[in-house]
């Protein structure tokens, strides 16, 4: 039979490594966990400083009950990445200061911000960007009223006047 003698420092070894790992577990129990608000806003702030663009639809603004009696303000919209549609919708209500749910228009073009790999993880709205536009787009008059007008094709018509 072998009897095997564990030196001092072999001990101070397995205590310095229990006691590391019993700080470990403390530490994973008493830590503060960020609440869900802080967990949206983390998300809004990565999409808005890395995530690609793309064009996409405001369909409604809706003020929604939760399950804990408090009206959540949502922003419907929708997009399409390489063919596949996506209809989604974002909280607000926090972001309250940020844009106007009056002010959004329903049925107007926005930009959509999204996670590359992840499309289906999008925003319209953060605190440093939006992609609400003020309205449509205003193309610039044409002011020739004749659309037959054919007098650039007639000869002499590149000659300067003399």
């Amino acid at each position: 039979m072998t009897l095997v003698t564990i030196g001092g420092w072999q001990v101070a070894v397995g205590l310095v490594c229990g006691g590391a790992v019993g700080a470990l577990a403390v530490w994973l129990l008493v830590r503060k966990r960020p609440t869900a608000a802080e967990l949206e806003r983390e998300r809004r702030q990565f999409l808005a400083q890395s995530g690609r663009l793309v064009d996409g639809m405001v369909q409604d603004v809706r003020e929604v009950e939760s399950g804990d009696g408090r009206s959540l303000t949502m922003l419907l919209y929708d997009y399409r990445i390489g063919g596949v549609d996506y209809e989604c919708s974002q909280d607000l209500t926090d972001i309250r200061g940020v844009v106007e749910s009056g002010q959004v228009r329903a049925g107007f073009p926005c930009t959509v911000r999204y996670q590359p790999g992840n499309p289906q993880n999008s925003i319209v709205v953060a605190e440093s960007w939006t992609g609400l536009r003020g309205g449509l787009p205003v193309l610039p008059r044409y002011e020739d009223p004749d659309p037959l007008d054919l007098s650039h094709f007639r000869q002499g018509h590149g000659e300067q006047l003399g």
